[in-house]
């Protein structure tokens, strides 16, 4: 077998930023930032956005948080997932 070497970083970037641009209304993000909030939001931990027009307009997004409240977050705080089938129904079940 020959040596392949395979840049997990690099596809996960191409497929990051495809996935990014073709979510608009992400239901579920990873965050990145938790500036202030280091009680409320995990950094690398996915979180549920529920569906919230003005705070869209205003670039936040409302989070279910840590305290397992909605809030509302910059919207630049996070990056927008598509889940596999089998962990979006094990994460709608256990929030």
């Amino acid at each position: 077998m020959a040596d392949a070497k395979c840049d997990a970083s690099a596809i996960w970037i191409e497929w990051g930023e495809a996935t990014m641009s073709t979510i608009q209304n992400p239901e579920f993000v990873v965050c990145l930032r938790n500036d202030d909030y280091p009680v409320s939001l995990e950094r690398h931990k996915i979180y549920q956005v529920l569906p919230d027009d003005d705070a869209a307009q205003d670039g936040d997004l409302r989070i279910v948080d840590e305290s397992g409240e909605d809030y509302l977050y910059p919207k630049d705080w996070f990056v927008p997932i598509a889940l596999p089938v089998q962990v979006e129904l094990s994460f709608r079940q256990a929030v």
